[in-house]
């Protein structure tokens, strides 16, 4: 039997306290309520440690150097005590077939109570050649992985959408992990790379509540996916304001002026960037002075250049025409100040009637 967490907690010396303080921390940072901190703390005294196999397909490791730079949590306290990652190429000890044998072991130990973690995709062209893993092609190992997992995650925009990979003309056939495997959960966690913080909190989400979190109609979970980034984005001030930089080095990106112009593409991604954000929540693109890719949306490669204006935004209301915003903004301030110059001189021309009527 696998520990629980709350076993490995308290060897290593945490106490009481600390551990629900902890749990309430997670609780937070998911969105949840101080009820189901509780029932969060519950489950990591009672439940074993999540068993975790993760695989890395066609792609850039950029997930995996994401995930370990967690920092509420840790990534550490993810892997060696929320869950028992026991497999993972980069991340391992071991090497070659001793580690191989070990993913073996774990798939038989736990057949129906593992998580299959997916990095990458697998190629299908020329009968999968173009990824070998262990001599074999990865989908191969795959959907043997795959076979007796209890659900799937798919890190990253390349197992979730294919990614750069499988941008036209998609020479290998790299194609998403839900097109190859079709009969089990698959949590869609999109990005290049995804958040840390994301990361861990799925991980920890499934760990504690025994079950995958709230998904969106395509697979992600609402809890980080469910706001375009533009409603959240400091910048958007501007943009209402209808202030624009027009280049990348004139004065209005110097004052961080919206940068819908440029190509931002925030208006029509969902991700958690703009609120969560990156290297323990101080960055993220747009911050950076470059405007969002929509790294998080299917099919980002092939919609134009990055620097291209978004046009015939759709659900996007009033502020379709960013060019007519900040006529609209000016308008709209004018009739204030227009109905508030009139309000106050009737209100003047009143006091000036009580008083004649009282004189």
């Amino acid at each position: 039997m696998i520990e629980t967490f709350y076993d490995v907690m308290r060897r290593q010396g945490v106490t009481r306290r600390s551990f629900l303080k902890f749990c309430s921390l997670t609780a937070a940072s998911l969105g949840l309520s101080p009820a189901q901190a509780q029932e969060i703390a519950k489950k990591l005294e009672t439940q074993p440690r999540l068993p975790v196999i993760w695989l890395e397909g066609l792609e850039c490791t950029c997930c995996s150097e994401s995930f370990i730079r967690s920092a509420h949590p840790l990534a550490k306290d993810v892997v060696l005590s929320t869950i028992s990652l026991d497999y993972h190429m980069t991340l391992s000890a071991a090497a070659g077939q001793q580690l191989r044998a070990n993913a073996h072991e774990i798939i038989e130990k736990y057949k129906g109570n593992y998580i299959l973690a997916v990095e990458g995709n697998p190629p299908l062209g020329e009968d999968g050649m173009y990824c070998i893993y262990y001599g074999l092609p990865f989908v191969e190992v795959l959907k043997e992985y795959a076979k007796h997992a209890k659900a799937i995650v798919a890190w990253g925009s390349c197992a979730s959408w294919g990614c750069v990979q499988s941008a036209k003309p998609n020479p290998t056939q790299a194609t998403p992990v839900h097109k190859v495997i079709v009969d089990k959960p698959i949590i869609k966690v999109p990005g290049c790379p995804p958040i840390a913080e994301v990361m861990s909190a799925v991980v920890t989400y499934v760990t504690a509540f025994d079950r995958i979190p709230e998904l969106d109609r395509i697979g992600r979970p609402k809890m980080f996916y469910s706001q375009r980034i533009h409603d959240k984005c400091y910048r958007r001030p501007h943009f209402d304001a209808g202030q624009f930089a027009e280049a990348w080095d004139d004065e209005g990106a110097r004052k961080g002026y919206c940068l819908y112009k440029l190509g931002c593409k925030g208006p029509t991604t969902y991700n958690a960037c703009s609120t969560t954000r990156w290297n323990e929540g101080v960055s993220f693109p747009i911050g950076s002075g470059h405007g969002c890719l929509g790294c998080t949306e299917e099919g980002f490669w092939d919609k134009g250049s990055f620097y291209d204006r978004l046009t015939n935004i759709k659900d996007f209301g009033v502020e379709a025409n960013a060019d007519k915003v900040g006529a609209v903004a000016a308008g709209v301030v004018g009739a204030a100040v227009v109905a508030h110059a009139a309000v106050s001189a009737l209100q003047r021309a009143a006091g000036r009637s009580k008083s004649s009527e009282k004189a």
